[in-house]
């Protein structure tokens, strides 16, 4: 073990403003990954709880769902947790077995890449129509790439699966960055808590999806509202909040990870420029470049589960009813796994991140989020001669999600 340890009161392992204000702390994950990779942390406000960073660990935990349930605590924080508390609406990440398993097969098929072979063209479309929004305002020029790319394609293309008519996807926008972003200073709701913004949100979102909802029981179409409204268990109609929750997931879920994962890579592409030069060279080289971009950018940061037994895991017990925090960015640098973990290497193979989970709450849009990612460079970074940031890189406030508010960039465009 080593002699030094890290200073972990300059960081907080669950504290939103740290993640803001210094980015992913790999310095102390590469620590606790060495020295104490099961670590009972007790240096935030907030309950103590286990830090898992190894990807053995998390891999392990992650497929012992009924050992390690998501319902009690999703999210480890930095404060205290009151004994009345806001109960927010459970969706799908935070379903134990059996129910879990059970909801999930009503969409699954949805999501598989068969399924969304029929939907190449359209999503091909909608990438290519931002693209080419950026490329009309000239060869050179500036622009935020959140707001020109990475946030309008998974925006887009989550509004047009649920069926929303076209000028109200930017309200999908608005209402996942108040939701995710509820710590953040520049999305909180003047004198309201975070719990209290949040909840006001989701009930916009619940009333705007319960119009949406009625009108596709009347006219059903082929889209993801329509579905829920049809779906059945134990030949029962879903309940209400169950509609609304499948609503709530895949807008949430559908846009923040891609969005943050489709920035990050483009900010990697500029700190290792020999990178993007490869992958201009050889357009074959998107599909391992992507993996690469998600193993890089980790878009979740932590998941929380709880033990309901006790369970014994490199010499430590972790008893029923503790929880434990799975950093999976800790786990996609994990020298054990990956060859100099610290480097992008686009053509990485094998890439055996955990950017998408593990075990049964594997992301169901794992599918969606790689063809997304794909469409957006497919079509921009060809035509990229050059680019820079020409400003800091603005970071969400969440120790879920590794978000980037703004990446604001200088470009160079080749002719077509």
């Amino acid at each position: 073990m080593s002699a030094t340890a890290p200073d972990f009161d300059s960081f907080d392992l669950v504290n939103p403003k740290d993640y803001a204000e210094h980015g992913y702390p790999h310095h102390l994950w590469d620590w606790l990954r060495a020295n104490d990779p099961v670590h009972w942390y007790d240096g935030s406000g907030g309950d103590p709880f286990w830090v898992i960073t190894k990807h053995a660990d998390i891999t392990a935990i992650g497929k012992l769902p009924e050992q390690f349930i998501s319902g009690p605590l999703l999210v480890q924080s930095h404060l205290p947790i009151p004994k009345e508390r806001m109960e927010f609406p459970r969706t799908l990440i935070q379903l134990d077995p059996p129910k879990h398993g059970v909801y999930r097969r009503l969409i699954s098929k949805r999501f598989t890449p068969r399924a969304l072979k029929r939907f190449h063209h359209d999503i091909e479309e909608i990438g290519k129509e931002i693209v080419d929004d950026l490329l009309a305002r000239g060869s050179e020029g500036e622009c935020d790439f959140v707001d020109s790319i990475s946030a309008p394609l998974p925006i887009a293309v989550i509004a047009w699966m649920l069926g929303l008519p076209k000028q109200d996807w930017g309200r999908l926008f608005d209402w996942t960055n108040r939701i995710i972003g509820a710590q953040d200073p520049a999305f909180r709701t003047e004198g309201k808590t975070p719990d209290e913004a949040a909840q006001e949100t989701m009930v916009e979102l619940f009333t705007y999806f319960t119009e949406l909802a009625e009108e596709k029981r009347k006219k059903p179409a082929d889209d993801l509202v329509s579905l829920f409204t049809q779906m059945e268990v134990d030949g029962e109609k879903l309940p209400h909040m169950d509609i609304m929750t499948w609503c709530l997931i895949i807008v949430i879920a559908g846009n923040e990870t891609t969005r943050n994962a489709t920035t990050g890579g483009m900010l990697a592409f500029i700190e290792n420029r020999e990178e993007l030069r490869k992958l201009q060279a050889d357009e074959g080289l998107l599909p391992s470049a992507v993996e690469e971009i998600v193993r890089w950018t980790a878009p979740i940061i932590h998941f929380g589960r709880t033990a309901t037994e006790d369970f014994e895991l490199r010499g430590k017990t972790i008893q029923a009813g503790q929880s434990v925090a799975l950093f999976y960015p800790s786990a996609n640098r994990d020298e054990d796994v990956f060859e100099a973990p610290g480097e992008f290497r686009i053509e990485r193979n094998p890439n055996r991140h955990l950017g998408f989970g593990v075990g049964e709450h594997f992301c169901l849009g794992a599918h969606l989020a790689r063809l997304e990612m794909e469409v957006a460079y497919k079509y921009l970074l060809p035509r990229i001669e050059d680019v820079e940031l020409t400003g800091p890189v603005d970071r969400l406030h969440s120790s879920l999600v590794g978000g980037i508010k703004h990446l604001p960039i200088r470009y160079k465009l080749r002719e077509s």
